[in-house]
């Protein structure tokens, strides 16, 4: 038996709602998946995605970026989703650089919008399986 493969969601106040949209189309993939989300997103995809399996961490600010980022260096994530809002101020910039780098070092698909985590969450890499330029994608029916 394979082990559950993990995936991060992350999503900066303006794009929560973007991030729930991107939970509710995607419901069936990422049913596939252990789920961990920051406080407020991750309770506002299980609203909308009863069916997921999301286990919260604290909220972004008050240490659930640092919870994510630790799972990383863990290596107990297999990828990271984190609906970054460039225009507006974070004034726990400093932790969302960190994440961002900890995901950079370790290796892991990073999706930091929605058109690229439509893409990665294609991806043969996110779904365990050995990649080549000849097979770097796999259908939504897998």
């Amino acid at each position: 038996m394979t082990e559950r493969r993990t995936l991060a969601l992350i999503a900066h106040d303006a794009k929560k709602d973007e991030m729930v949209a991107f939970a509710k189309q995607h419901e069936s993939k990422l049913a596939d998946y252990k789920l961990f989300a920051t406080g407020t997103t991750g309770g506002r995809i299980q609203d909308a995605c009863p069916s997921l399996d999301v286990e919260r961490m604290k909220s972004g600010p008050l240490g659930g970026d640092q919870q994510i980022g630790a799972m990383i260096a863990d290596r107990a994530l297999d990828g990271l989703f984190f609906f970054v809002d460039p225009l507006s101020p974070m004034p726990h910039d400093v932790d969302v650089k960190a994440l961002m780098r900890l995901a950079l070092v370790y290796d892991i698909p990073m999706a930091l919008n929605r058109s690229t985590a439509d893409i990665v969450l294609r991806s043969a890499r996110l779904a365990g399986l050995s990649t080549s330029s000849q097979t770097p994608e796999i259908s939504s029916q897998q």
